[in-house]
């Protein structure tokens, strides 16, 4: 791997070019088109000149984990960049989902029946529609936020069928002390049992292997921007 970034502008376009290339490598290895695999740039706690010199590459779908940071981040560089598609990939509270639905073009946490009910009214009052994708706790990790494996499938039809909520997705976080594999296969198996096309899965370390799999989308920071900086 390159060893330029994120000290410049040349080392983040280098890293982001290496990330392209093996996104397309594996791709071809799993006999797919990486033309089906976004790249979303995890732009959440990086500073300003990194997030601009990433923008000025192209990239243009970011992940944020923090509603009230994107909005400071986004809000001007909408106007600059009309073509920004920006994720919410961190857990959203019902307080916040107005707010999410006014920023964010997609949702992938949505994890429980309230924050269901918090978008639907969100979207009435915002007139915007975020594609939404359900968070599978696929570890069944208690301190993280996720949907149990049992419980997804009729909470992606309840959502579509009963709220005309635009699930589009799943996404999941596996345990860090486990292989990512078998939690990979198994949201892209739930995904089909629930009848939805995009699967968000796959991060810095493991980006690959979730391309391997079946992955729509991949979740990269550190390896596109370096560490992030501390407060």
């Amino acid at each position: 791997m390159t060893d330029l970034y994120p000290t410049s502008i040349d080392g983040i376009a280098a890293a982001r070019a290496e990330i392209l290339t093996r996104i397309a490598k594996a791709a071809k290895q799993a006999g797919r088109s990486d033309d089906a695999i976004d790249l979303v740039a995890v732009s959440k706690v990086q500073p300003d000149e990194r997030i601009d010199a990433m923008l000025a590459t192209g990239q243009r779908i970011f992940g944020e984990n923090r509603v009230q940071e994107a909005q400071a981040r986004w809000s001007d560089r909408r106007t600059a960049y009309p073509d920004l598609e920006l994720r919410l990939i961190g857990p959203l509270q019902t307080n916040k989902a107005e707010d999410a639905c006014a920023l964010f073009d997609v949702i992938e946490t949505l994890d429980r029946e309230k924050l269901a009910g918090a978008l639907v009214k969100a979207m009435e009052k915002t007139g915007r529609r975020p594609s939404l994708y359900v968070q599978v706790n696929t570890g069944d990790e208690p301190q993280k936020a996720g949907l149990a494996v049992g419980e997804c499938v009729d909470f992606v039809r309840h959502c579509r069928r009963d709220l005309d909520l635009p699930v589009e997705g799943l996404m999941c976080i596996p345990p860090v002390q486990e292989p990512a594999a078998p939690h990979f296969a198994l949201l892209s198996k739930l995904a089909e049992r629930a009848a939805v096309t995009k699967l968000s899965m796959g991060m810095s370390s493991d980006f690959e292997l979730g391309v391997r799999l079946g992955a729509t989308s991949v979740r990269v920071g550190s390896a596109l921007f370096g560490e992030r900086v501390k407060a």
